[in-house]
């Protein structure tokens, strides 16, 4: 991020972000070759996808002067859903091997939620729908009722396994898990 602001204007809230043009065109080149890097940000469970300021730039109003509208690059809808449900295999595997046997609840589910998110992002990148944040991203993919598995757990690694199962059958009818 190059700078910007959480504004709020007559009563609603408005995010201004600023963006290095050079680095917006580097990043709508290797999108477009389908290649992207992740990034931890704050808030967002699954980090950001480097093509995230393409997707700005794709959906977001453009305040002042002239910029390309890119559409979702069809190379990355070939590479992204792949990459992002390898992550949430990855994290489910760990959670399973280090986590549940322990009965280790609060990494259980927040890793359920991670791998949530991660799969969701696969789900919309196959669609090629932008990604800008995670605020509707399991309502767009379809895995809400990650929710019902996550509440009311306990710390019982039978449970835990079990949770975790019913996640990955979540995912698999939503993606091609």
């Amino acid at each position: 991020f190059n700078g910007g602001a959480w504004l709020t204007i007559e009563g609603r809230s408005v995010d201004v972000h600023y963006r290095d043009l050079a680095v917006v065109e580097h990043e709508l080149a290797e999108a477009r070759e389908g290649r992207f890097h992740l990034e931890p940000l704050m808030f967002h469970l699954a980090g950001i996808p480097s093509y995230l300021v393409v997707a700005e730039l794709g959906i977001n109003r453009v305040l002042r002067g002239e910029l390309p509208r890119p559409d979702y690059p069809a190379a990355l809808r070939r590479t992204a859903p792949e990459r992002w449900l390898g992550n949430a295999r990855m994290t489910l595997a760990y959670t399973k091997a280090s986590h549940v046997p322990y009965g280790r609840l609060t990494e259980v589910v927040g890793n359920l939620a991670i791998a949530a998110t991660q799969t969701a992002h696969a789900v919309l990148a196959a669609r090629g729908e932008w990604v800008t944040n995670e605020k509707t991203l399991l309502r767009r993919a379809g895995l809400r009722d990650v929710d019902m598995i996550t509440s009311g757990l306990s710390t019982d690694p039978g449970e835990l396994a079990g949770s975790v199962a019913e996640a990955e059958a979540l995912f698999a009818s939503v993606s091609a898990y």
